[in-house]
């Protein structure tokens, strides 16, 4: 199954179901997020249809608790930026309204002239899970979607913290479905691809992990209980644009695009803060 959240054609926000091109809104929950909290989301009566083209997609999960995201977890990634491996993960936050849905504007912060794309898989919280074992973990997954978790890279080495270049409003994308585990399917071979204006800059699989999706998921909930709606953004493969000779930044009028495999296309252009 595909999920999306979305404003109807009034503006009113909703979800729904994928199916094709239409969009099957789901009544008996007020939000994604909530209806993953019910556990119910597979039993939802089916209400109106969208067309596509009717409705304004949303990130995936508006409203999340808690962003969580993954640092140089790709080998080829730690080896450009000139980084030590470290024994575990390092782990940033952004926040929600830093984040927009696919088909709208990631926003350039006025005060950058080094905005970067990170192509990544984000893994949707689906249970609770707080001191989960690595065994149990992928059992809290509720799905999967993909993430450009755009940096403005001068103000996230201001200092030793990434805080300040990854929170912007509207500087990272989120989209388009949260895709089930059993329609994604096997992860491993998938690619995590990144295009910027056509061009493909960046590409590995996801087996290229350094640390995969349920030790990730351990060490996490280890610190912080995770709860339904919650966004894991597992960390971006190597070819960033800042560590490219030369630098290659994204700026307005530029088109950005993050497939992975199954999982589908994020799409955004880049508009200059207002």
């Amino acid at each position: 199954m595909r999920y999306m959240s979305f404003r109807r054609p009034d503006g009113t926000p909703s979800f729904g179901r994928l199916d094709g091109g239409t969009i099957i809104e789901l009544t008996g929950a007020p939000s994604l997020k909530a209806a993953l909290a019910a556990g119910n989301l597979a039993s939802l009566d089916e209400g109106s249809r969208y067309d596509r083209a009717d409705i304004v997609l949303l990130p995936v999960i508006p409203d999340p608790a808690k962003i969580l995201c993954v640092g140089l977890n790709y080998a080829e990634h730690v080896k450009e930026t000139g980084r030590e491996q470290k024994e575990h993960p390092a782990i940033f936050v952004r926040y929600a309204d830093s984040l927009v849905a696919d088909g709208q504007p990631m926003v350039k912060p006025s005060v950058t002239s080094r905005f970067d794309y990170e192509g990544e898989l984000a893994v949707i919280i689906g249970k609770p899970a707080h001191k989960v074992a690595r065994a149990d973990a992928m059992a809290h997954v509720a799905g999967y979607a993909c993430f450009n978790d755009g940096s403005a890279r001068d103000w996230q080495r201001h200092n030793i913290q990434f805080t300040p270049g990854k929170t912007f409003p509207g500087t990272g994308g989120f989209g388009p479905a949260l895709v089930t585990p059993d329609e994604a399917g096997s992860l491993a071979s998938q690619r995590v691809q990144t295009r910027l204006n056509g061009e493909l800059v960046q590409d590995q699989p996801i087996s290229d992990m350094i640390w995969d999706i349920a030790t990730v998921i351990e060490y996490i909930s280890a610190f912080t209980p995770l709860s339904p709606g919650d966004v894991i953004a597992t960390g971006t493969p190597g070819g960033v644009g800042d560590k490219r000779q030369p630098q290659l930044y994204m700026k307005a009028g530029d088109k950005v695009e993050i497939s992975i495999g199954v999982i589908g296309t994020l799409t955004n252009r880049i508009i200059d803060e207002q």
